[in-house]
């Protein structure tokens, strides 16, 4: 009971003094003694102080100037930090020797700071000995020797020596959290002549030895020398400040270890950012008024209206009409110059783009066979058409859509073709060629080259290429109408395929052909007619189309010999064996499109019998057997006249002789065909002889099965349903 009422009270005791600054006349400004100023939690006068150890006496001095002591250690303070260190006057160790004895230890009374809430700083001094061959130790209580130097004599003693390098004088760092400690000297090292030579030793200040003592043997002369204190306070003061502070101040544990005592932790307080003052003090942090400092708001010589709220500042962009003249000059400044740093790199990446682009174009130009059409376009025996024209990949993107597959019209073992629409609003199919190795370059090249020569109206007419894209492109008139193939084979109830459409557009495709072979200024071979290479235009006329493996010849040459090359069922037999095409052998190849206008069947189909025939064997067959007429279309049957039928047959058989020298020229066929279409008109004229004569040629002789995969270059064909099929069978 008697504890507890001792406890109750010396908590009430540190609970006053800690508020007494809120009631009394303690909570004016800081005291002042001399010329030190003491601030809460040091004062002066009684309960104004936080604790005993705090307590400053202010003495008179003989000199007439009061100067402050620390009451408990009377300790002379020098002056007073809130950031929690003091100064004060500590007494020098010194040593004397005795004349006639050896030589002796003494020190000077050492002050315990173990019972308060101070202890020598580490970082604020250091231990120095002075003297000539000297051993300075410092102890620390129980713990022994816990520090010293030792110092080194010359012949002549250098009392004007200013500095402290270990001649005459040494210094060494103390230990963290030193709260006593006793200094000695031992001179075993000099030569000593007379009893005036003491040597000193003791804790000082590092800043005022070191930068303000002009010599540092000044300090032989001096009883006391400057030492620096670390402070805090305990927890229980600590909790009593913020009780009775203002929010504008924290407390937080001190570095050092706890020196209070059974006290477990001290504290350090300072006010918060942005403010200023006593933070031990209630309401002693006061906000510091940044705005004070005019450089804060000066921002490219333009000041703008500082604005002071607790803790921080603002600018408010409140500016005079002066300021804001500046402001709008430094904008359009700025303004302009970033203009023209964009528009510079803005021209400078089209430059290096468009550089890279063109490189590009050439690149892909050089691969896609540019040179080599040059060549080709430039030779003398090659004729140009002017209409043909190169175009840029960006025009055609722009045309198709950028390839869009809705635009796709057909593909085949070439290339894609696409629907597109040039800027003049010119419907156009654009033909995507497939990457092509450089075997196929020649054949991509040929193509154009052969095109370009080309100016007829039942041939598809080139209008230009584009070689600078990856792939090359070529530009063609657009037939809207599809293919031949697709118009017999697909159900057109508009546009039946009549008898008078189907002839008609064999006499064209005929005239076309004659046209190639004969009146071209470089006979051309197709090499590859076929219904599916034969376009219908918007009033279906015919428009031979596909000059991929089309070849110019020399007017007095009468064949090529190159690898075979084609579509199973319309291929020669006679260039299948020899490997040399002839006129003859398109005029092989008109012939079995001239039997699918008259049959309506495939090129491959299968028959009655159980074996599976070519179309133009099946029909060389039927007409020895006197069965023509149970092949024929029965569309045909219904239009046509039996003279007409039996004249175009005859005419059919004939390109399908099996020896090239006996089937006529693409000229006669021409001519024959539009002997029938004026039959037609006039039925009353006699009859051409030759139009109606049943030629009578020798039987074709079986030929050898031939497995399609002996066929080097050969297509399967449109309607091949086999890979055995045998070319011709009987």
């Amino acid at each position: 009971m008697t504890v507890g009422m001792v406890f109750l009270l010396w908590s009430m005791n540190v609970f006053i003094k800690a508020v007494g600054l809120v009631n009394s006349s303690c909570s004016g400004a800081a005291a002042v003694c001399g010329n030190v100023t003491i601030p809460y939690p040091f004062r002066i006068e009684p309960g104004c102080y936080i604790d005993d150890s705090f307590a400053i006496d202010c003495k008179n001095t003989t000199l007439g100037s009061p100067k402050p002591f620390l009451r408990r250690l009377n300790l002379e303070v020098l002056d007073i930090s809130l950031e929690g260190t003091l100064r004060v006057n500590y007494p020098m160790s010194w040593w004397c020797p005795k004349s006639g004895t050896k030589n002796e230890t003494k020190s000077a009374a050492n002050v315990n700071l173990a019972s308060s809430p101070f202890f020598f700083s580490k970082s604020r001094n250091i231990f120095i000995a002075m003297g000539c061959g000297n051993m300075a130790l410092f102890r620390s209580g129980t713990d022994g020797t816990i520090g010293g130097c030792m110092s080194v004599c010359e012949n002549t003693i250098q009392t004007n020596n200013s500095s402290c390098n270990g001649i005459d004088c040494c210094k060494t760092t103390i230990p963290l959290d030193l709260n006593v400690f006793t200094a000695g000297v031992t001179g075993k090292f000099g030569n000593f002549k007379s009893a005036k030579d003491c040597n000193y030793g003791s804790l000082v200040d590092q800043k005022w030895f070191e930068e303000n003592l002009t010599n540092h043997f000044e300090v032989k002369k001096m009883s006391q020398v400057p030492v620096v204190l670390n402070w805090e306070i305990n927890e229980t003061l600590s909790s009593l400040v913020m009780e009775t502070n203002s929010s504008h101040s924290t407390c937080r544990p001190a570095n050092g270890s706890s020196l209070l005592g059974n006290m477990s932790t001290t504290f350090t307080c300072t006010c918060d950012s942005g403010f200023e003052g006593n933070p031990y003090l209630l309401d002693g942090c006061q906000d510091i008024d940044e705005c004070t400092n005019l450089e804060l708001c000066n921002f490219y010589n333009l000041r703008y209206h500082c604005v002071n709220v607790p803790g921080q500042y603002y600018c408010d962009p409140v500016l005079d009409q002066k300021s804001r003249n500046k402001i709008i000059i430094i904008g359009i400044s700025t303004g302009i110059g970033l203009l023209f740093m964009f528009i510079g790199g803005w021209w400078s990446y089209k430059v290096v783009k468009k550089r890279k682009n063109i490189k590009r174009k050439e690149k892909f130009f050089k691969r896609n066979g540019g040179l080599l059409l040059q060549q080709q376009l430039s030779s003398s025996e090659v004729i140009v058409e002017k209409t043909t024209k190169l175009f840029s990949s960006k025009d055609l993107e722009k045309a198709t859509d950028n390839f869009n597959v809705n635009r796709i019209l057909g593909q085949g073992g070439q290339g894609t073709v696409y629907k597109g629409m040039l800027i003049d609003g010119k419907i156009v199919a654009v033909k995507k060629s497939k990457v092509i190795d450089e075997g196929k370059l020649e054949e991509f090249i040929n193509e154009v080259v052969i095109l370009s020569q080309i100016n007829h109206r039942n041939v598809v007419k080139l209008l230009g290429c584009c070689l600078e894209t990856e792939v090359p492109l070529l530009l063609y008139e657009f037939i809207p109408n599809g293919t031949l193939s697709q118009y017999l084979y697909e159900q057109n109830e508009e546009f039946p395929a009549t008898w008078n459409m189907r002839l008609r557009i064999a006499t064209e495709v005929a005239g076309a052909l004659f046209y190639l072979h004969s009146a071209a200024s470089t006979p051309i071979y197709h090499r590859d007619i076929k219904t599916t290479n034969i376009l219908l235009d918007d009033k279906y006329r015919a428009k031979v189309a596909d000059f991929g493996t089309s070849r110019s010849i020399a007017v007095d040459q009468t064949h090529l010999t190159t690898v075979v090359q084609g579509t199973f069922g319309y291929l020669d037999p006679e260039y299948f064996q020899s490997s040399q095409f002839t006129e003859k052998s398109d005029v092989y190849s008109f012939g079995v499109v001239l039997v699918e206008l008259l049959t309506g069947e495939k090129v491959i189909s299968s028959t009655s019998t159980k074996e599976c025939r070519s179309l133009a064997t099946y029909f060389i067959h039927s007409m020895e057997e006197n069965n023509l007429f149970d092949i024929i279309d029965a569309r045909v049957m219904k239009d046509a006249k039996q003279e007409e039928i039996i004249a175009v047959a005859n005419l059919a058989k004939m390109c399908l002789n099996i020896k090239g020298k006996k089937r006529p020229t693409m000229k006669k066929v021409a001519m024959q065909l539009e002997a029938v279409q004026t039959l037609q008109k006039t039925p009353n004229v006699q009859q051409n002889h030759e139009v109606f004569e049943y030629a009578r040629t020798e039987m074709y002789k079986q030929w050898d099965a031939v497995s399609t995969s002996t066929m080097s270059g050969v297509d399967s064909g449109v309607g091949s349903s086999s890979g055995s099929c045998p070319l011709l069978s009987f």
